[in-house]
């Protein structure tokens, strides 16, 4: 089997050391996301315009490797105010839903401040 990078263009990748998802096989592994729009190196104020844009960089990573979020088996979500984790649920429960992926939540600081959710994924392709 392969082992295949792809990256977003974020700058963190590049900085860090780092690829936005990993493809071993069947299996996408895809990086602590944040809502960060990558193109424009910008970021919304509110925790569910960022829960959005962390689903739409997701989707774009699985979509290069071939997969989409229905393939999702596991999300971990990374929230520095955990007070604010229920104004996510809706959007969470909107691509979510149907598929019910193995969850866990932690409360923990993020690397800059700006960042309300991080959101990391592992998906199987061919399981939607």
């Amino acid at each position: 089997m392969s082992r295949r990078h792809i990256s977003s263009g974020s700058s963190f990748e590049r900085e860090i050391g780092y690829s936005r998802a990993v493809v071993d096989g069947d299996w996408i592994f895809v990086s602590g996301t944040t809502g960060f729009d990558y193109s424009a190196m910008t970021i919304a104020d509110g925790i569910v315009e960022q829960t959005e844009q962390c689903l739409r960089n997701i989707e774009a990573a699985l979509g290069e490797a071939g997969a989409t979020l229905r393939d999702i088996v596991r999300v971990t979500y990374v929230v520095p105010d955990a007070s604010q984790f229920p104004a996510c649920w809706p959007t969470l429960r909107k691509y979510f839903g149907d598929v019910r992926p193995a969850a866990m939540m932690i409360s923990a600081g993020l690397a800059d401040p700006r960042m309300r959710i991080e959101i990391e994924v592992t998906a199987r392709r061919g399981e939607s």
